[in-house]
């Protein structure tokens, strides 16, 4: 089973980091691209515009509500299907995301569905 672990954009690399994912739409504010190690920027598995923006406007009063939204929009989503399939192979995958809120953000619930689509395997 592969072993999916968080991580902010601004953390240090580390030699255990596995394959790195930038999973966010827009670059990481205030990195350089120099700055920030990655193997794949899967932009496209991202939340949809207006659901970030519908969940920006409250972060902490629509949480679940964003989580569970989001979790039907990666399973209905043929890029999150190719993303599942193609990190199915790696011992390790580590998913870069910007948020400064490391208890919610979309990294989290693009890490617990394509968990849970790797079991249907």
């Amino acid at each position: 089973m592969v072993d999916i672990v968080l991580k902010r954009a601004y953390e240090r690399p580390s030699a255990d980091d596995g394959f790195r994912v930038l999973v966010d739409r827009l670059w990481p504010r205030g990195l350089n691209h120099e700055h920030l190690p990655y193997d794949l920027w899967a932009k496209d598995i991202a939340p949809s515009v207006e659901l970030r923006r519908w969940f920006h406007a409250d972060p902490a009063g629509r949480w679940a509500e964003f989580a569970s939204r989001y979790a039907v929009e990666l399973r209905e989503s043929p890029e999150m299907k190719s993303f599942v399939a193609m990190i199915a192979c790696k011992p390790k995958v580590t998913l870069l995301y910007g948020s400064r809120d490391p208890l919610h953000n979309h990294a989290l619930v693009i890490r617990d569905t394509a968990r849970s689509m790797l079991g249907e395997h």
